[in-house]
């Protein structure tokens, strides 16, 4: 660890989000608790104005839980455009706050690019806001991408399971895609790709150098031999014996049918029944194949991390409901999570 990095505490910057939706809310909240940040100083990088009405409306509401006032925290203020501000409205999502998400973005990641930060805990946005806003990315993580220059991201969900302990880790191999566009994204080179990604954060920031990783198959039952689709017999299980080959301190078990892999983590969660040897980690194939278990279990709790960054990403595990925004019931559990675990996997990087 270098000078540098003794003399200063982990620095996180932390965006508000999508405006509209709960982020400014779950932020206060999470802030209000001083065991959240007390490894790290936090930056909240948004509209200052925002907040401060954000504080207002939502200390009105007699049955939410403390919240910080923003006047003690450590703003990074990007405000929005007039005369766009008065265009967001709590609990509705459109241009004007996604616009204004997506400036709360580029400035967190250009301040950590320069060595300003050391992690960044991204807000819930909305994907149509940022498109009325003519911004098309899939999501926040490509947009991080293209302005890091990392060539290979993975989505790696990360929960600590509150009756055992144990640590759940979920990668994704395709993300935001059409389900029926999966089997022709999924390559021999696509999945050595998110492997070699799990493989290293494993290693780098969780200090596992023999990890287990449990893989999914496609179809039911793995394709039962080719009977319920022909991705395993055609590639996917010479894939990863080969992988097994070329990776002798790796334990690889699978392909295991989709519908039996989550039995151990669901054990291993809930405590339920004597486990023998959960997964260090699971790669699953598409998108609603590994969240539909995760957001089961942990749907309070679980951080969505972007593993293959220069820098660490992390984000609580739920989009901007705005359904809920403004009336004080939004639950901070998961952006509490988000940045004790950026604080965590930050100082793991340093430490090297």
């Amino acid at each position: 660890m270098t000078n540098d990095h003794i003399m200063h505490k982990l620095r996180l910057a932390l965006t508000l989000g999508d405006p509209a939706g709960i982020g400014p809310e779950v932020i206060l909240k999470a802030l209000a608790d001083p065991a959240v940040n007390k490894n790290c100083d936090v930056t909240v990088v948004g509209d200052r104005d925002l907040l401060l009405k954000t504080y207002t409306t939502i200390s009105e509401t007699s049955h939410s839980k403390p919240l910080v006032n923003p006047e003690k925290l450590s703003i990074l203020d990007v405000p929005a455009a007039l005369p766009f501000q008065d265009n967001i409205v709590i609990s509705q999502g459109n241009a004007v706050s996604g616009a204004a998400s997506f400036a709360y973005m580029e400035a967190a990641i250009s301040h950590t690019l320069a060595g300003q930060f050391d992690a960044i805990v991204t807000g819930p946005i909305a994907k149509s806001a940022w498109k009325a806003a003519g911004y098309n990315y899939p999501g926040q993580t490509e947009l991080l991408a293209e302005k890091s220059g990392a060539k290979r991201v993975g989505m790696l969900f990360v929960a600590k399971s509150p009756h055992t302990n144990w640590l759940l880790r979920t990668l994704l191999a395709t993300t935001h895609i059409p389900l029926s566009q999966v089997p022709q994204a999924l390559t021999p080179q696509l999945m050595t790709e998110k492997l070699d990604l799990l493989v290293e954060c494993l290693e780098k920031d969780f200090g596992l150098k023999k990890a287990r990783i449990a893989i999914a198959g496609l179809n039911p039952h793995s394709g039962e031999q080719g009977q319920l689709g022909r991705e395993e017999q055609e590639w996917l299980v010479s894939w990863i014996e080969q992988e097994r080959k070329n990776r002798p301190n790796l334990q690889i078990d699978g392909l295991i049918p989709p519908d039996t892999m989550w039995v151990k983590p669901g054990q291993a969660w809930y405590g339920n029944g004597t486990i023998q040897n959960p997964a260090d980690a699971y790669l699953a194939l598409y998108h609603d194949q590994g969240l539909i278990p995760v957001k089961l279990m942990a749907f309070d709790r679980a951080v969505n991390t972007s593993i293959g960054l220069p820098f660490i990403r992390t984000s609580p595990d739920h989009g901007t409901a705005f359904d809920i925004a403004g009336k004080g019931i939004a639950d901070a559990t998961s952006m509490k999570a988000a940045i004790e675990l950026a604080a965590f996997l930050a100082s793991q990087r340093l430490q090297k």
